[in-house]
């Protein structure tokens, strides 16, 4: 992006989480207000924002401002007509009886001054000035806040300056922050005052926010290096209507002295408390970059607002229409061009199924009955899951992949997805002829335009493939079963198989819409064919916080396994009682199923089954010890030098080795660390299940045990008994 974002720290940001995700969503400076910020605190939110991030820090001063003092409430009503008083000496703060910041300020107020408390919320005029204490009428009554801002409807000649900016300074110069922003500018000497404390190295934005800014902008930009138009505290002293008006002639001003000009206030203001934006808001923001200002500035919203991160996503979103827009073709699903998503791999989500022309030609087309197992790779492929992958693999593609874990242009992929036929299938069918794929219902599932006929060397395509050539694996007997030949081409879906599933089931183009739905931009995924057990949650919670992750997106495999593996209904029923019951964080959880199968080759699958995360918008990728593998076949530690042998899968893995849980101190941690930790393991998950037996709550919870006994105890079979469909 061209356009920076600056992002004010408080309360809702202060934090590793918040910061860590401003940090990845490019937000080019952060910014602590000293006007919110005690002298006592500034060191520390200095050194806790540098450790965090290599994003710079920017100073705030108070500037030549008034506020309202401490209160005995964050916010008070002041009567209409009462009268009121406000003290030099520090008082309780209430709605009577108050102080303004500076203290002293009161010496300099007159007999028959209008003074505007908070935003104009409050309106009183002093009726009798003195040195401690000056008494004021109520003219228009309302609430007030601690720390808001006062002025006074005649110029009041205030330092540029206060002792705490003097002091806050030197602290972060001799922290090494090299950023800093002049509040009220009044003059060009206000600059060069500031100029003499933090340096010639220094940068300093200049805030325009009074009339006397106004009037000597041109001295101000000449020796500030940006500015940023505060509108909120401009607009105490100009008409609002006439705020857009000044802010154009601001901008431009500023770009003729070759300045950048940053623009601050109300640009999502309705987001410190609702998850979306006005469309006011959106249409500000736009006209504000067609302006030209050179940055945007959250305040309130990424400061004291309930919604920091989807504040910076939606200006994020924002500044990329405004400084780009997207396109596509027939064979790729229109994402939004905004999303700040992860990419499809490949570039693009691939969207192939077929139209009416393709419907009519059906019945003149050639049938081949295939497995439940290839239209379910039809369905994936044509739904954008495989992407970039529009078809079946040739014999090209299939070798390099085999080889490299690339397919022939360069792209990242590891797992063949191949459709064997027999020698007599292969005779029949050639480059360009088009082939409609039916199930053993006898409906056409997809449509295969055929591009090649080839013969599979299987002992070579095994052995490279699952690392074995032993019969006892599971991935090779499905080969070995499959046929000697395999026909490529572009896959067509027609329709899905029927699954009673459904529900359950989100296609790439889906997820992405939800996880854009719920502000999401960084999501984890997690794998899996089992019901949850405590381990399980463990690397969840645990992936959720490494990754710095908005959501987790829970993907259990629903479609054919091995003998002795989990059907599909106790698995989904065990998650969405977790997530019935609170298990997993508000907001922070989405459960969808994957419709596929495992081939169960180890460090292969495991990285396909990240990409394939990645096609439905997630970033990080949960990778266990023994992931998608199979009895003894990898080793510990295969998965992890795969990912890491491949750098550019554009998905980031969190690695997680075996968990245990440790008994004294009731905590779950690695395995290999040690001590009297109890493995969780699927095998006894299984056999207690067979027996009858109840696991300890350490294991699984009692709510998910519920669920499974409970299906048992209806007669609904949980295991696979046979193998379905391969």
């Amino acid at each position: 992006m061209a356009t920076e974002i600056l992002c004010t720290l408080g309360p809702a940001s202060m934090n590793d989480h918040v910061i860590a995700r401003l940090d990845a969503l490019g937000v080019t400076l952060f910014r602590i207000n000293l006007s919110h910020t005690r002298l006592d605190d500034v060191a520390n939110a200095v050194r806790f924002v540098t450790s965090r991030t290599k994003v710079p820090l920017s100073l705030d001063t108070e500037g030549a401002q008034i506020r309202t003092g401490t209160l005995v409430a964050p916010v008070l009503e002041m009567p209409e007509n009462a009268i009121v008083r406000a003290h030099r000496r520090p008082v309780p703060g209430d709605a009577a009886d108050f102080n303004f910041y500076p203290n002293d300020i009161i010496r300099e107020l007159r007999a028959g001054d209008l003074i505007s408390i908070d935003f104009d919320a409050v309106l009183v005029q002093v009726v009798e000035p003195g040195e401690d204490v000056v008494t004021m009428r109520v003219l228009n009554g309302g609430r007030f806040g601690r720390n808001k801002a006062v002025s006074v409807d005649r110029a009041i000649p205030l330092p540029p300056l206060t002792d705490k900016d003097r002091a806050a300074i030197d602290i972060g110069v001799g922290l090494g922050i090299r950023n800093f922003a002049l509040s009220f500018a009044n003059a060009g000497d206000d600059v060069d005052l500031l100029r003499s404390l933090v340096g010639n190295d220094a940068t300093i934005i200049s805030k325009i926010e009074c009339m006397n800014g106004i009037r000597n902008l041109d001295d101000i930009a000449r020796r500030s290096d940006a500015l940023l138009i505060d509108r909120g505290d401009l607009s105490r002293e100009v008409p609002i209507e006439l705020i857009p008006a000044y802010q154009k002639t601001i901008i431009a001003k500023a770009r003729s002295h070759g300045r950048k000009v940053y623009v601050a206030t109300n640009l999502l203001e309705s987001m410190v408390t609702e998850p979306v934006p006005t469309r006011a808001e959106v249409n500000d923001i736009y006209n504000t970059l067609i302006d030209g200002a050179g940055g945007i500035v959250l305040a309130a919203e990424t400061a004291i607002g309930d919604y920091p991160i989807r504040c910076a996503n939606m200006m994020v979103r924002m500044i990329d229409v405004f400084e780009k827009r997207g396109a596509g073709n027939g064979d790729h699903y229109h994402l939004d061009p905004v999303s700040l998503l992860v990419e499809p791999h490949g570039g693009e989500l691939i969207h192939r199924e077929a139209g009416a022309a393709d419907r009519a030609a059906i019945g003149r087309l050639p049938r081949l009955t295939v497995p439940a197992t290839d239209l379910l790779d039809c369905e994936q492929i044509a739904l954008g899951t495989y992407s970039p992958l529009k078809g079946f693999m040739d014999r090209a593609s299939l070798a390099s992949v085999l080889a490299d874990n690339r397919l022939p242009d360069g792209t990242v992929w590891t797992m063949p997805v191949i459709l064997q036929c027999d020698a007599a299938t292969a005779a029949r069918h050639g480059a360009g002829d088009r082939v409609a794929l039916a199930g053993d219902d006898g409906r056409v599932y997809a449509i295969l335009d055929v591009s090649e006929a080839y013969p599979l060397n299987a002992e070579s395509v095994i052995a490279a493939w699952f690392g074995t050539t032993s019969r006892n694996h599971p991935g090779v007997r499905r080969i070995l079963a499959a046929g000697s030949h395999c026909l490529a081409g572009d896959v067509t879906l027609v329709e899905r198989q029927p699954s009673p599933h459904r529900h359950f089931e989100l296609q790439p183009v889906q997820t992405r819409a939800i996880f854009t739905h719920k502000g999401w931009s960084r999501v984890v995924g997690f794998h899996t064919r089992n019901p949850c057990h405590r381990a399980h949650e463990h690397i969840q919670l645990a992936a959720l916080e490494r990754s710095a992750a908005d959501g987790l997106y829970i993907s259990p495999v629903i479609g054919p396994k091995k003998p002795g593996d989990f059907l599909p209904v106790p698995v989904m029923k065990s998650y969405q009682a977790l997530l019935e019951n609170g298990v997993y964080p508000k907001g922070k959880a989405v459960l969808g199923s994957f419709a596929t199968y495992s081939r169960y080759c180890g460090p292969r699958e495991a990285v396909f089954t990240a990409l394939c995360r990645k096609n439905m918008g997630c970033s990080h990728f949960i990778v266990g010890r023994d992931h998608t593998g199979v009895g003894d076949f990898y080793g510990a530690d295969a998965n992890r030098r795969l990912f890491e042998a491949l750098p550019d899968l554009g998905v980031e893995p969190v690695f997680f080795d075996a968990i245990g849980y440790d008994p004294a101190t009731g905590r779950y941690g690695p395995a290999s660390e040690g001590g009297e930790a109890l493995s969780v393991s699927g095998t006894q998950l299984r056999e207690s299940l067979r027996r009858g037996e109840r696991l300890p709550d350490w294991f699984m919870r009692p709510l998910v045990q519920d669920v499974l006994f409970g299906e048992i105890a209806a007669n609904r079979p949980v295991f696979y008994e046979q193998s379905r469909g391969a």
